[in-house]
């Protein structure tokens, strides 16, 4: 048993370090795409002024290029009080306008190009700043459990119950680390508003001149963006924390998932259900809710199915999940090695032991796969 420990403890040290250098680098790609966030912003902030003064300007050219038109066809037609020399200098004057007018029109259509690339660069450093918090969350909720006491971690691995309920903290850790960032996103983010208020001056001064059809130009432009982008946050909130998931229970919220995933995934999904439904504790279902989403997630992206079958049947004491494709499969022996394409078949396997439960899997090439995964459902009741 003392070599065990041991082994243990060697095993867990490892990990720890490993742990703690990846966080660190993890806050090294926090912090520069921070900078590079702030530093796009004041581009951004510095184009959307040089755009301003650009349609200004624009405005300005057209007005005094319309009356050099008009200028130019008077002396044109009244030879008697116009000499040549005036309509020489009318002519010039006319060209000229012209020629600055081309020219900031062009500059008017790169600023407002450049200035769509940078809000489409903010939004990505946006969600690489978003992801890399979460992922450095959950690495302190992992390093915090592993600094535990060896003694601590041997009880946890002998005993069934422990062993449980310790995976069921760690996901309810991750959930509820979900749960504040969905909100904080939800509450509205300091950037976009920023960046709609700036739309809204640029609209206030074009108002402020009457110029309505470019108004009308620049509101379609903004409500389009801003379609864009709740919808956006919605499927980054949805993603992060399904709230429907606490609301309804999880057999309704699967049920939303399924056809989302076959709306956009464009794959014949069939979602069925056995047994009398029952509610389960918060982190349970977040826990089954995952697993169902990895799976269908990883049937896209390796296995290109046209048809795919979730089932969830509750029995008295545990809850059966079967998820099966007909896609192009792969050799099960495959996943002792641990290569890189499954592992997030690995990932599941581990998150249901955890769990005590048990994931089978039946695959072959070119025969599609099925992953059959119980979980208990009566742990938290059973007796030490």
């Amino acid at each position: 048993m003392d070599y065990q420990a041991d082994a243990i403890d060697r095993v867990i040290k490892n990990a720890l370090k490993v742990m703690e250098d990846s966080k660190y680098q993890m806050f090294d790609i926090l912090e520069a795409s921070r900078q590079e966030l702030l530093s796009l912003n004041q581009e951004l902030k510095r184009t959307l002024k040089e755009t301003t003064e650009t349609i200004e300007k624009v405005d300005q050219l057209e007005k005094n290029y319309r009356r050099s038109r008009i200028r130019l066809t008077e002396v044109s037609r009244d030879f008697v009080r116009y000499k040549e020399e005036d309509i020489k200098q009318a002519y010039e004057k006319a060209t000229q306008l012209q020629l600055d007018l081309m020219i900031y029109r062009e500059k008017e259509m790169y600023l407002k190009a450049r200035r769509e690339e940078l809000q489409k660069r903010v939004r990505n450093v946006e969600k690489t700043v978003e992801r890399a918090e979460l992922i450095g969350s959950q690495m302190g909720v992992v390093l915090e459990y592993l600094s535990g006491e060896l003694g601590q971690v041997s009880r946890i691995i002998e005993s069934a119950k422990n062993r449980q309920a310790i995976g069921l903290k760690i996901i309810l850790a991750q959930e509820e680390e979900r749960k504040r960032i969905s909100r904080e996103i939800h509450d509205g983010p300091a950037q976009l508003l920023a960046n709609l208020v700036l739309r809204t001056e640029i609209v206030e001064r074009m108002l402020a001149k009457q110029e309505f059809k470019m108004v009308q130009d620049e509101i379609v432009d903004l409500k389009g963006q801003v379609r864009s982008s709740l919808e956006e946050m919605r499927k980054v909130i949805f993603n992060l924390r399904p709230m429907a998931l606490d609301d309804l229970g999880l057999i309704p919220t699967l049920r939303k998932y399924v056809h989302d995933y076959e709306e956009k995934s464009k794959i014949r999904t069939i979602f069925e259900t056995r047994g009398k439904e029952h509610r389960l504790s918060s982190a349970m279902e977040a826990a089954i809710y995952r697993l169902v989403q990895e799976a269908l997630t990883n049937a896209a992206k390796h296995a290109y199915p046209t048809y795919v079958l979730v089932e969830i049947t509750y029995q008295a004491q545990l809850v059966k999940i079967v998820v099966q494709d007909n896609g192009l499969g792969f050799n099960v022996r495959m996943l002792e090695q641990k290569s890189k394409e499954h592992f997030g078949l690995i990932g599941m396997r581990e998150r249901v032991e955890l769990l005590e439960g048990r994931m089978e899997i039946e695959s072959a090439e070119n025969q599609g796969t099925k992953i059959v995964i119980h979980i208990p459902t009566n742990v938290e009741k059973r007796k030490e």
